[in-house]
């Protein structure tokens, strides 16, 4: 019996690196929620806004790692990379936290 084949470097590097853009994503979450919460006032609607930019963080980093094994096995097993449900969370997360910014300077 043959051993597997490895899959060409390339596709695994370019997963790497976009792994790697998340949690970049990541990181400028978790330095804009500290700025917001050292930064500026302490209100409720700056205090909201912080924990979103980090809820934000978690859901960049959880999610990228997540695709980043998803699109792994695929790449290894040889198959179509499966469509993943972060880039919508990540999406939706923004909107969020564009909709609190807004809420915290009006208030």
């Amino acid at each position: 019996m043959a051993a597997p084949a490895e899959p060409d470097i390339r596709f695994s590097l370019a997963n790497e690196r976009t792994f790697l853009a998340y949690e970049r994503t990541a990181v400028g979450l978790v330095a804009a929620s500290l700025a917001v919460f050292h930064l500026l006032e302490p209100s409720w609607s700056q205090r909201m806004l912080g924990l979103l930019l980090l809820t934000s963080a978690a859901v960049a980093a959880a999610g990228g790692w997540l695709r980043f094994r998803q699109a792994d096995r695929a790449i290894r097993a040889g198959h179509d990379l499966p469509a993943g449900t972060t880039v919508h969370l990540m999406a939706l997360a923004v909107l969020v936290v564009v909709v609190a910014a807004g809420i915290s300077v009006v208030v």
